[in-house]
């Protein structure tokens, strides 16, 4: 914290030096207080679960808390409403998108069709327009899933879910740079969405039935005598045992074994298959199970006898990958990272081993023993932001309520910081600890971003959509919740450097990029 903060005073100085802003009425706090304040909670705390639970704090959010109590309120949080009610413009924003307007297979084979035919040219030179043109609708579909998830952090009510949305987007991380990825993000994250604060076996199966899985971690590719481990290898070391689990090699290449012929057809022609495993072929959309491409062989997987059969192999292997102790315990620790601390007390994730175990690996189980631990309770205000949350709640923070129009400054943000979305290229997804993010070059980038924020300039209100027009938006962030209770959480030389702000610009910069908006 010292550090942090050391570095942040340092960036401060040098930028408020720099600051040309024009002189304005000095800030003052505005507003009525939010019910918190009349509530017996003491809405410190209520802030401080905000932060931790939610994308970030924001007036409406902190009202939300006060009036439910926050037992009642985590309670909502963790038993979302299925369909939760957007604002209308955000929601506006999400139905006018090709990936909510067209079914996700119809939407993969169009692009393989444009693919097809971008090939089949002869002429290099037409050729490459249509390989440009090809780049360019797969990047468009990729930003729309991303402007998508982003507009959910923002303004979905079920805020537990949609951190939990990018946690498990995280841990079983795709990269959409690889093939035709960015087609498939957007269907895929809303399938992990659905599942976020269910039953982990049930993630599971979703992500090991997705094409965007199979085609980043190769078991398209994965045949009966022409095999490739890279996804069991994952689906061991980083999806569910962990690293140490004391799995061996065989065990690597007989679920590998068990994974073939789980991959994609984006032909529309069903295989001609042998008539004793007819039976056995599926095909839900783009995904396919073929049998011709499957070992039928038995398995000894994790010391016990897999009878080759199909696609039940499959299931037999996640039922004892999810269930296994050592998942529960791997997974566990992975979330009180996430939430409690870098180092998470191991009675703690203990605890939490032990809710997923007699819960049968059920998340919301998970959290609730977490959120009502001491341990949580005491970390709450100490876990450093990674970009994602900063961006995040930085914009929560200055414009609770206000639908952006353009989710592009966002992308380019985490972009710069090194955390944008679905662009982690290795499987292991990106660090949940300080020492990954905390640099002097990252805050420095905090600075300016809480400055331009700060100043109303971000573009975050001006619309992709032809005739380009910007809204004016000018962040009011000494508001009722500054004064209710962050206010009462600064220490004295960030109140000092405030009050030093010599416009309201500089103030909002001072606030975003000070040490304690760095924590949640």
């Amino acid at each position: 914290m010292t550090r942090i903060r050391s570095i942040l005073l340092a960036v401060a100085a040098a930028a408020a030096a720099l600051a040309a802003c024009q002189s304005t009425s000095p800030p003052s706090g505005s507003g009525a207080a939010p019910a918190t304040a009349a509530r017996s909670e003491n809405p410190e705390k209520q802030l401080l679960v905000l932060n931790r639970v939610t994308w970030g704090a924001t007036t409406s959010s902190a009202r939300e808390i006060a009036a439910a109590g926050t037992e009642r309120w985590l309670e909502q949080q963790l038993k979302p409403a299925p369909r939760p009610a957007l604002p209308p413009a955000v929601q506006a924003q999400i139905d006018a998108m090709t990936i909510s307007q067209q079914p996700f297979a119809e939407l993969a084979m169009a692009v393989e069709q444009q693919r097809r035919a971008m090939v089949a040219i002869r002429d290099p030179a037409e050729q490459k327009l249509a390989r440009q043109a090809y780049q360019r609708e797969l990047t468009r579909l990729g930003r729309e899933a991303a402007h998508r998830s982003m507009l959910r952090a923002l303004y979905s009510p079920n805020q537990l879910q949609e951190q939990m949305t990018w946690f498990w987007m995280n841990h079983f991380n795709v990269f959409q740079g690889k093939a035709n990825i960015r087609a498939y993000v957007g269907d895929y994250e809303e399938r992990v969405r659905a599942h976020a604060l269910g039953r982990f076996r049930e993630l599971l199966a979703v992500t090991s039935h997705h094409p965007a899985m199979l085609r980043y971690l190769d078991n398209a590719n994965n045949a009966a005598n022409r095999i490739n481990e890279n996804y069991a290898r994952e689906l061991m070391e980083l999806h569910t045992l962990g690293v140490d689990a004391g799995y061996t090699q065989r065990d690597v290449q007989e679920l590998t074994r068990i994974l073939t012929g789980f991959g994609i057809n984006l032909s529309g022609n069903t295989p001609r298959v042998r008539p004793e495993h007819q039976g056995d072929y599926a095909k839900n959309g783009v995904f396919e199970f073929n049998p011709n491409r499957h070992d039928y062989g038995d398995k000894l997987f994790l010391g016990q006898t897999v009878r080759g059969r199909g696609p039940g192999e499959l299931d037999e292997a996640l039922d004892r990958l999810a269930r296994h102790p050592a998942t529960a315990k791997f997974v566990s620790r992975k979330l009180a990272v996430f939430f409690v601390s870098d180092n998470p007390p191991p009675a703690l994730v203990e605890r939490m081993a032990e809710a997923f175990r007699k819960s049968d690996g059920d998340v919301a189980a998970v959290l609730r023993a977490m959120f009502r631990s001491d341990e949580f309770i005491a970390s709450l205000g100490r876990k450093f932001k990674d970009p994602v949350h900063y961006v995040y709640s930085a914009v929560r923070y200055a414009y609770d309520g206000k639908t952006i129009l353009n989710a592009q400054p966002m992308m380019g943000w985490l972009f710069r910081m090194g955390q944008g979305l679905y662009l982690h290229q290795t499987p292991d997804g990106y660090a949940l600890t300080q020492d990954a993010w905390a640099s002097p070059g990252q805050m420095t980038t905090r600075f300016e971003i809480a400055r331009t924020i700060g100043s109303g300039a971000a573009g975050l209100f001006r619309s992709e959509a032809a005739p380009a027009a910007d809204v004016p938006a000018f962040p009011q962030l000494s508001n009722a919740l500054y004064h209710a209770s962050i206010q009462k959480t600064l220490h004295p030389q960030t109140l000092s450097a405030l009050d030093k702000a010599t416009t309201p610009q500089e103030w909002n910069a001072f606030l975003l990029s000070s040490p304690e908006f760095m924590l949640r």
